[in-house]
């Protein structure tokens, strides 16, 4: 299908889907999986439905950042026998329209959060704002639309810090950072401020979202261009949320006729990937995926069409009211400091962090310690494999299990 075809014809189920969502008829639909269905936004635990039935102990805390955001961050705690928490605390950061059912996805010999838990490690799983786990505010519902006034910029300054120093102070050690997608942003963003890192071991950064202007995606690039954020925003559409009526009763359908329909859906957005099991697929879609805000997204898009990592851009006069100058201050990946030990995996059929912008950000690391930068190209996988592969143990946790060793 032209790209022509497509951006419309995306344009109108964004809006469709946005619409249902926003007008609060939102379900669940029953597909089976290991351990429990996801229970409503009001008492869903991780723990309760993805950890705990795999037989690992699991922690339900809570994070509250400066602005008033109520965080759920779960904990699992060293699985190892005989060895209690015996490494370091990491911590796992999801990427967009996920949560932290990214890590515990599939069975425990396949997912990070219980691989690095039967190796001795003190697993800390983040949930940003906006999704299930963490809907939570001081004085703000969710279904008020000035819950949703915030981009990637706030989770980098609130949700990020609020975390890292949560894991911090209750574990009394520095951490490893694992981020998958939009969370390698987070960290990216922080780390050229010099925020966090007094508080870390080292970084991992699966799939890194930074420069997006070359992204492979069609459907990306098209809604950005199109400007579709920035429409369903000005309709008053503050929450992006697809998981309204009707694309859930489709996603219902599709898995129902063919597992393999409901998996190439997921290949669809992220490339096409070369080692999910596509079994699995109707519990993905039992979970995901999570809300976020529709100003995230149009910051998402700015950055597509400027090929810059800066913060929101409000506009001439915005911009002057914000931040007292008519462009969004830039985050320089020049300034992360160059002894920060970083690991960064790429896949050659990411589209979404694609090739061409993840070498953008290894040219501005050029003056990185050779010893703290590890990079690890995997030409067959795309942007889901890094988490949900069933190989990714050997293609990937094993490899970084190694970095933390030196770290």
């Amino acid at each position: 299908m032209a790209e022509s075809l497509v951006a419309p014809v995306l344009r109108l189920m964004l809006f469709v889907c946005s619409v249902l969502a926003a007008s609060g008829r939102l379900h669940g639909v029953n597909r089976s999986q290991q351990g429990r269905p996801p229970s409503s936004a009001s008492n869903y635990s991780i723990c309760a439905n993805m950890v705990r039935p795999w037989g690992y102990a699991c922690e339900e805390h809570t994070v509250t950042t400066k602005d008033g955001y109520i965080l759920g961050v779960q904990r699992i705690p060293a699985h190892e026998p005989g060895q209690r928490m015996s490494k370091a605390p990491v911590l796992l950061q999801h990427g967009l329209l996920m949560d932290a059912v990214t890590w515990v996805y599939n069975q425990p010999d396949k997912s990070l959060a219980f691989i690095l838990a039967d190796n001795g490690y003190d697993v800390w799983m983040a949930n940003s704002r906006g999704t299930k786990p963490s809907l939570g505010h001081t004085s703000l519902s969710s279904s008020d639309p000035a819950y949703w006034e915030w981009t990637w910029d706030e989770l980098v300054s609130y949700d990020l810090t609020a975390t890292f120093q949560h894991v911090n102070r209750v574990t009394g050690q520095n951490l490893h950072y694992v981020a998958h997608s939009l969370g390698t942003l987070m960290g990216l963003a922080a780390f050229s401020q010099n925020k966090l890192v007094n508080m870390m071991r080292s970084a991992v950064l699966l799939s890194p979202i930074a420069y997006l202007n070359n992204i492979p995606s069609m459907f990306a690039r098209a809604t950005a261009n199109m400007f579709v954020g920035e429409e369903l925003y000005w309709l008053g559409l503050h929450e992006f949320n697809l998981k309204g009526e009707a694309a859930d009763a489709l996603l219902n359908t599709l898995c129902k006729i063919s597992t393999s329909l409901c998996g190439d859906l997921l290949n669809g957005f992220t490339g096409q990937n070369c080692c999910l099991n596509s079994s699995r697929a109707g519990i993905f879609f039992e979970y995901e995926p999570q809300p976020t805000s529709t100003k995230n997204m149009v910051h998402i898009a700015q950055m597509i069409r400027t090929g810059t990592i800066r913060k929101f851009d409000y506009g001439g006069t915005g911009n002057m009211n914000h931040y007292a100058q008519p462009t969004p201050p830039v985050y320089d990946m020049s300034s992360i400091p160059a002894d920060l030990p970083l690991y960064v995996a790429y896949g050659g059929r990411d589209m979404l962090a694609g090739v061409k912008d993840v070498h953008a950000l290894l040219n501005k690391l050029e003056s990185h310690d050779v010893d703290k930068l590890v990079t690890q190209y995997v030409a067959e996988y795309a942007h889901a494999d890094f988490v949900f592969g069933v190989n990714a143990h050997d293609r990937i946790y094993d490899p970084v299990l190694a970095f933390f060793k030196l770290n």
